[in-house]
């Protein structure tokens, strides 16, 4: 039972994880290359940091979209179908 509950828990983390990990990426890359930029221009905008991350996770989300939406299916699938070992008391 707990053999269940584990896998659970750690399939739970790992499809998080691929989910998340391109969209954090992609923000951190654009979001180091605005600072970068930020700094030799020495322009010190709020907007000019926020807007084109917020632009970023909205293109990965609309490209990647479809594919995070299958792994969720394919992931919650799985999981109810080995939900009952987890609940069953014995």
């Amino acid at each position: 039972m707990f053999d269940h509950a584990i896998a659970l828990s750690q399939s739970a983390m790992m499809t998080t994880g691929i989910i998340l990990g391109p969209i954090l990426i992609a923000s951190l890359v654009v979001g180091l290359l605005v600072g970068i930029f930020q700094a030799t221009t020495q322009i010190q905008e709020l907007t000019l940091s926020f807007m084109p991350k917020l632009i970023v996770v909205g293109i990965m989300l609309y490209l990647a979209g479809p594919w995070f939406l299958r792994l969720l299916v394919t992931f919650t699938q799985n999981d109810l179908s080995t939900f009952w070992h987890v609940a069953y008391l014995p």
